[in-house]
């Protein structure tokens, strides 16, 4: 037949879009052209395919090619083309199944010998595909265990065009075959496969920093801590996400595709909650995410479900650090190019951890700052206002004594204990929160909370409605404490909030006694 057709996926971020590849022979003069919105890297895929073809013994026809990508208006990028323009093309000559084709979605990128190379976004794109109701779908052998966490779709994974050219009923010698899916399992919650190996019991002292660690956890709460070098932020922080519950399904499916988009090849589905802590040298666009021609997800992106962890957060540029106060509000961030917009997950837990100055001494009993009241003033100014407003809890740290470290009482608790802790809380808060749109505290809404079923009494928010007047805290800064409050409520076993839970946010958050 003259005409080949096919299927494709076109990735935005996580949203895919299926794109019908067609390939035509015409009596013109002899050329290999693409049409439908391509960026340079599809439209490079002529020579590649060309030479790809060529090398496995599959010489495309001397005629003129037009392949059409469609919709024509739908932009178009990457080289996970290649192996659909190339099936396509193959088809307008070749007595390969037309139905098979036309049943089939191809992903990946050819190598000039014909080999299939594995492609960023495999996972998100499958998933794509299956939603669109394909129940077929070849990407490269290397990426064959990625595409098999997706439910309800046929993998095949392929070394060669050779082997594609098989899967669809060509008849060609050679020992390269396409390879059926095996189900590949995903990783077990229960296992501890990929838990983090550093545990609560290994901090001396910071009691009371490790009881506002595990009701961040239960709540899902945003946490600044302030103090010295040495004081144990950074062990605390990297503990977090061992007292995490494990990812459900859907998260675990939406983190590993965040992976996937970022280059990573997927081969099980973890259930461990990510943690990302970029560089203080971090740009705006790598903790955002962006790109001029392909979309690549930032730390904030990367972090959803889990924890973003900012050390240093001083050392940072105030412009990195206030382009987090939209995602840390929406839950995800938009992010705006020529030619595409993009939305991406961004509903992280935010950890920052600074020094009390540059040199780290300013208040520190024994120690001698030597920083001017200036350079003092302008580090503590990269948290503006605004951004402080939306941290949930925040700690001040001293540094552990000798009593702390050589006392022979057992450790405060382990992470094991303390991650039940916060299981418990959570499904309290998911039972209480059973007829709402939200399952942790840190998501409800505050006119809920002031106004809801359970908002709470006059006596129990008077500490709350003082603080409030007085301007220690703003509206937003008001509900952040209910959310905290009930936080602490579900780690009692409390049913309704008390004046006790009211004062012990209130002062997890501005350090204000009841």
């Amino acid at each position: 037949m003259s005409l080949g057709r096919t299927w494709a996926v076109s990735l935005t971020g996580l949203v895919g879009d299926l794109v019908e590849v067609e390939a035509d022979l015409s009596n013109q003069t002899p050329a290999f052209r693409i049409v439908g919105l391509a960026d340079r890297a599809l439209a490079e895929a002529q020579q590649r395919v060309h030479n790809a073809c060529q090398n496995s013994g599959l010489p495309l026809s001397r005629r003129r090619v037009t392949v059409n990508l469609s919709p024509a208006s739908l932009p178009k990028q990457g080289a996970g083309f290649d192996v659909a323009i190339a099936a396509a093309a193959l088809a307008t000559e070749l007595p390969m199944d037309p139905a098979s084709l036309a049943d089939t979605v191809h992903i990946g990128e050819l190598g000039l010998d014909g080999r299939l190379r594995p492609v960023p976004g495999v996972l998100p794109a499958v998933i794509a595909a299956a939603r669109a109701g394909r129940r077929t779908v070849i990407v490269p052998e290397a990426c064959r265990a990625e595409a098999a966490l997706v439910d309800g779709i046929r993998v095949v994974g392929c070394h060669t065009l050779a082997g594609v050219a098989r899967w669809h009923g060509l008849e060609i010698d050679g020992d390269d075959e396409a390879v059926p899916e095996v189900p590949v399992p995903a990783a077990d919650a229960a296992s501890g496969d990929g838990l983090p190996v550093d545990d609560l019991s290994d901090i001396r002292g910071q009691e009371e920093a490790i009881d506002a660690l595990v009701v961040a956890a239960a709540g899902g709460h945003h946490l600044l801590m302030s103090g010295p070098p040495g004081a144990g932020k950074t062990m605390l922080a990297r503990r977090l996400p061992g007292l995490l519950p494990a990812l459900d399904d859907e998260t675990a499916l939406q983190v590993a595709s965040i992976r996937s988009l970022s280059g990573t090849v997927v081969d099980s589905l973890s259930r461990v909650p990510p943690f990302e802590a970029p560089h203080h040298s971090v740009s705006v666009a790598a903790l955002v995410g962006g790109g001029s021609r392909s979309l690549r997800p930032g730390a904030i992106a990367r972090a959803s479900g889990g924890v973003l962890f900012l050390d240093e957060a001083g050392e940072y540029s105030a412009h990195a650090l206030d382009s987090l106060r939209q995602p840390l509000e929406a839950g995800s961030i938009d992010i705006h190019r020529a030619g595409f917009r993009a939305t991406l997950p961004a509903r992280f837990q935010l950890v920052l951890a600074t020094n009390p100055c540059p040199c780290g001494q300013y208040g520190v009993r024994g120690g001698t700052c030597s920083c001017p009241s200036l350079a003092i003033r302008r580090y503590l100014g990269r948290l503006s206002g605004p951004l402080l407003d939306r941290i949930d809890i925040e700690l001040s740290l001293a540094r552990v004594s000798l009593a702390d470290l050589t006392a022979r009482a057992p450790a405060h608790m382990t992470t094991a204990e303390a991650r039940e802790q916060v299981a418990a809380a959570r499904a309290r808060a998911a039972a209480r929160l059973a007829a709402t749109p939200w399952r942790t505290n840190a998501a409800v809404s505050g006119a809920w909370l002031r106004d809801g079923p359970l908002a709470p009494e006059p006596r129990v928010r008077a500490p709350l409605d003082a603080a409030l007047q007085r301007g220690a805290l703003t509206l937003r800064g008001y509900d952040r404490v209910l959310r905290v409050a009930w936080s602490v409520a579900d780690l009692a076993g409390r049913e309704r909030l008390t004046a006790g839970d009211v004062g012990r946010a209130l002062f997890l958050k501005k350090g204000l006694q009841q």
